[in-house]
């Protein structure tokens, strides 16, 4: 079974079994011609499945002043493959050859961030990571995996590990077209009734209200070229044509972002938009201020990257896990783009001793120890600053708030350039009261309450963006408030 292993794994690698898909559309929206506008972006994260798994971990790990957390579908470690397709094959994907130990890979992230080729490693402590593989996964090896786990630990990550899943080599979401155990085309599978995608974001960012049941924002179609070191996105193994998902609500607002790099053989060249379609990501950004960015990887012409699969051996260029790597820095530039990045990382450690004093029915009192060097601290709940000035003390009181409702929260210290250092260990804090408020009204009534818009002639939930048909007092729906400003429809009960 090894040996009939060993050759599957190898035929997958070169793309000898690979037969080309016709580009299908589906219920993502129709991409709109467009380019990377600039947002207000509060936190930018990452995520990945196979190759795109192991470049989420190279961008976390090699731009952690940039990325502040990442979820993980079946990959390894930081520059497990070290620079040779046959360790990427037998040492990061089977385990025919040694693998390198967790611990000398954490070793050289720390050479190379003190060479300043990546970013501080003090960086990701404390970053929340997301990782998963399934127990029918014959692609990624179990303990590949694990030392990938193992490795953020090490640097002191807050690591989730979710390998208990049958699932197959795939993202898993609850659209997803396979059955939970394949590893097939388009490598997206549904296991039940579970949703990883959840999950993954509860965990990146404290909670999640619920996914949209119809999707209301835009799919923007741009050039990857401009992003692309000299301005040739083809000649480091990149589509022509990226894409981002903008909600409504993020146009005007602030939101966070969210980077989904897709696997090998799922490129939007070979099976079109099944990714951005099933991923379940697009669901969550309409009620959960997200934005997603989906670049494109592809074929090389050169004959080097046969499945269209991200650099994570070296394939394009022995930079690849650098903060040089020409898809790395591809990647970057798009993030930029849209208004994430932000200023160089700050050294500054996470305040210690974090704690809720004191709860309302629509407040919570914080405090903490102080950073020696911080010029003020930046307060987050649920992964988005809520401080709209300096807090230049050792609390802060947040208002505004949605009784009964629970929330996450962690504070940052801010150096005197305004840069944020890293961010404490969360805390969870519930306000008082009753936990459910629903309102049974016309849709005229919900919007002069606050509770939904009108747009176009038709009317909207505030906050989840969920469709309530035409704007006039005929139309009666019941609405349940499930965040400060967030209300979903609940005509089934509430």
């Amino acid at each position: 079974m090894k040996v009939r292993h060993a050759l599957v794994t190898l035929i997958a690698a070169f793309g000898l079994a690979a037969s080309p898909l016709t580009p299908a559309r589906a219920a993502v929206p129709q991409p709109q011609p467009g380019t990377l506008g600039r947002h207000d972006i509060s936190g930018t994260y990452v995520s990945g499945l196979s190759s795109g798994g192991f470049m989420a971990n190279q961008l976390h790990v090699a731009y952690s002043g940039v990325f502040k957390g990442v979820g993980i579908f079946s990959a390894g470690a930081y520059d497990c493959a070290q620079n040779n397709l046959n360790t990427a094959l037998y040492a990061c994907m089977d385990t025919f050859m040694a693998r390198t130990p967790p611990a000398r890979l954490v070793q050289l992230t720390r050479d190379r961030a003190a060479a300043g080729s990546i970013d501080p490693v003090q960086n990701l402590s404390g970053d929340p990571v997301w990782l998963y593989h399934g127990t029918a996964d014959q692609t990624i090896d179990p303990a590949v995996n694990d030392d990938l786990a193992t490795y953020y630990r090490d640097l002191g990550a807050n690591v989730v590990y979710n390998n208990t899943s049958g699932a197959g080599h795939a993202w898993v979401s609850p659209i997803g077209s396979n059955a939970c155990s394949a590893t097939s085309s388009p490598y997206v599978n549904k296991c039940g009734t579970t949703d990883p995608v959840k999950e993954m974001l509860t965990h990146l960012y404290g909670t999640v209200s619920p996914a949209a049941s119809s999707l209301t924002g835009k799919l923007i179609q741009f050039d990857q070229n401009t992003y692309a070191p000299g301005g040739d996105a083809g000649s480091i193994s990149m589509g022509r044509d990226g894409f981002v998902y903008v909600p409504r609500q993020c146009e005007g607002g602030s939101c966070k972002l969210m980077v989904a790099v897709h696997g090998c053989y799922q490129y939007y060249g070979l099976v079109g938009d099944a990714f951005m379609d099933q991923a379940y990501l697009n669901e969550y950004a309409d009620t959960n201020n997200m934005i997603v960015l989906y670049p494109q990887a592809t074929t090389s012409a050169a004959g080097t990257n046969p499945r269209g699969c991200w650099d994570w051996w070296g394939y394009q260029s022995a930079q690849y896990p650098l903060k040089s790597g020409p898809q790395m820095t591809a990647i970057v530039n798009m993030v930029k783009a849209l208004g994430g990045g932000g200023a160089s990382p700050s050294t500054l450690p996470a305040p210690a001793g974090l704690s809720v004093t004191g709860t309302t029915n629509s407040g919570v009192s914080l405090s903490w120890n102080a950073v020696s060097g911080a010029a003020s601290y930046n307060v987050y709940r649920d992964g988005s600053k809520v401080n709209s000035s300096a807090v230049t003390g050792t609390s802060y009181s947040d208002s505004g708030l949605s009784a009964g409702t629970t929330y996450s929260y962690t504070v940052a210290a801010v150096d005197n350039s305004g840069t944020p250092g890293a961010r404490s260990t969360a805390v969870t804090a519930t306000t008082t009261g009753p936990s459910t408020v629903c309102v049974t009204a016309n849709n005229y009534a919900h919007t002069v309450a606050g509770r939904a818009y009108a747009q176009g002639g038709q009317t909207y939930a505030r906050g989840s963006n969920q469709p309530m048909g035409l704007w006039n007092t005929a139309i009666v729906h019941t609405l349940k408030q499930t965040g400060a400003t967030t209300w979903i429809l609940a005509d089934n009960g509430c």
